[in-house]
């Protein structure tokens, strides 16, 4: 095991207790098949060469998790990073030895990820884990939509907005940037959908791929109004 410097250790304060942020990622630390996701993602991700080396995956990989955990965009979870000692040691970051990564890099991870489809196999690796263990998910199912930010400037090499990424409105507000959309399990909170699309596409479009196909309810705000029919549609089942 890899000795910590003095950066990483935990202050020297006599008193103290866990956050409820630091019991979440506990429980993620036991819960998630952290090598098993790492196997997924191996093939695929940079090896060291004669350019500078490239963060560790282990690193990346819990930096996109806690991203999507927070609602954190790429330069949020970057500066997260270096403001939580919490997430430093969740994630793997020592700061006496190396920055934390910055946001391009954690672009760059998202978008090998999104290239190679490996979002959703990292999400049927994580269900089948909890599944051996007797955790079902065949309840209901709790719909919504998050905003993930994205750079709105231009003032970069290729001076323009990455592609993928589009403007919408919230309220009196304007966002830029790609939407998450997530299922959630109504009785264990557990998720067990999650897709992407752009910002401006309406939650209610992406409800079909939310659901597992053997809810017995569904719960979602009024951007899912008037999808009684594709609820009672038959479903995909999970995939093992």
């Amino acid at each position: 095991m890899r000795q910590q410097t003095l950066a990483s250790q935990r202050s020297f304060e006599k008193y103290g207790r866990k956050s409820r942020r630091e019991l979440f990622l506990d429980e993620m630390e036991r819960v998630v098949p952290w090598g098993e996701l790492e196997s997924l993602v191996k093939a695929h991700y940079a090896t060291a060469g004669n350019g500078r080396r490239p963060v560790g995956l282990s690193i990346m990989l819990r930096t996109y998790f806690l991203q999507q955990w927070f609602n954190l965009s790429d330069p949020g979870v970057e500066e997260a990073l270096y403001d939580s000692a919490s997430l430093r040691r969740f994630a793997g970051v020592d700061l006496g030895r190396s920055p934390a990564p910055d946001e391009t890099t954690i672009c760059r991870f998202r978008h090998l990820l999104e290239k190679h489809e490996l979002g959703g196999a990292m999400l049927d690796a994580v269900n089948h884990h909890l599944d051996t263990r007797g955790i079902r998910i065949a309840t209901g199912t709790i719909v919504d939509a998050t905003i993930l930010h994205a750079p709105s400037s231009t003032k970069n090499a290729k001076q323009e907005r990455d592609p993928e990424m589009h403007q919408t409105r919230k309220g009196k507000q304007w966002y830029f940037g790609l939407k998450a959309h997530i299922g959630v399990d109504s009785k264990t909170g557990i998720v067990h959908s999650v897709c992407t699309s752009a910002a401006s596409v309406a939650d209610k479009h992406m409800l079909p791929d939310l659901l597992h196909g053997e809810e017995r309810k569904v719960w979602g705000d009024g951007g899912y109004q008037g999808q009684t029919e594709a609820i009672r549609r038959p479903r995909r089942r999970p995939r093992t």
